[in-house]
């Protein structure tokens, strides 16, 4: 009988989605490629057939995820007709990303946290060009004058920051619930419900009158 023959394919995103989980649990620094090979079931050898380093996998993961992000965001755009639709679908879109894999937020915060040392120049590239696409929309808006006194990567981290923090604190904010019912922790307010109250707040905050 043959020997079974691996999977290349399924072997390496396997690797990558243990990886983006440990990532985003430990961070880069405290995860090892013993544990991400382990959780993979293989062993190291196989695993560096796959990829040179630890740091090799971490930047085709991130390069994965804002790849995902970006093409998502632009072929929703294609279905508006002004700023304020593009920025309702930018904002939509990223809030249902990062609720559907909620190791990326987790991963980024981390990442944010180390003042992104462990971003390479092509994963910088990528987060420049989210970054971009964002910045684009408000200028767009300001060209409309639908929107007033804008400052892109303030407003950039406003909606990327709030769904980042929503998503990672679901758990604790369930369980405080819990324990304080008094308190409105917004537990079990939904995707999408989320996307609009930011959609709402940043418009109303750049003159947007909907």
């Amino acid at each position: 009988m043959k020997p079974k023959t691996r999977d290349a394919v399924k072997t390496k995103q396997t690797i990558l989605q243990n990886a983006k989980y440990l990532f985003s649990q430990k961070g880069f620094d405290a995860t090892s490629i013993n544990e991400i090979a382990e959780a993979s079931h293989i062993n190291k050898a196989m695993l560096y057939y796959y990829f040179k380093s630890k740091k090799d996998i971490y930047e085709v993961v991130v390069k994965e995820i804002l790849s995902s992000i970006y093409k998502e965001i632009t072929m929703s755009e294609k279905c508006c007709d002004s700023a304020v639709g593009d920025l309702r679908a930018f904002i939509s879109i990223y809030t249902q990303f990062a609720n559907k894999h909620p190791y990326f937020p987790a991963l980024l915060l981390r990442e944010l946290s180390n003042s992104g040392k462990n971003l390479s120049e092509s994963v910088l590239a990528g987060c420049i060009q989210l970054f971009r696409l964002f910045s684009d929309i408000l200028q767009r808006g300001e060209d409309e004058e639908a929107f007033k006194d804008v400052k892109p990567m303030v407003v950039f981290c406003m909606v990327i920051s709030t769904v980042n923090i929503l998503v990672v604190t679901k758990p604790l904010r369930q369980t405080a619930a819990k324990k304080a019912d008094d308190l409105d922790t917004s537990s079990d307010i939904s995707v999408n419900e989320i996307s609009e109250y930011i959609f709402k707040k940043i418009t109303l905050m750049l003159g947007v009158a909907l």
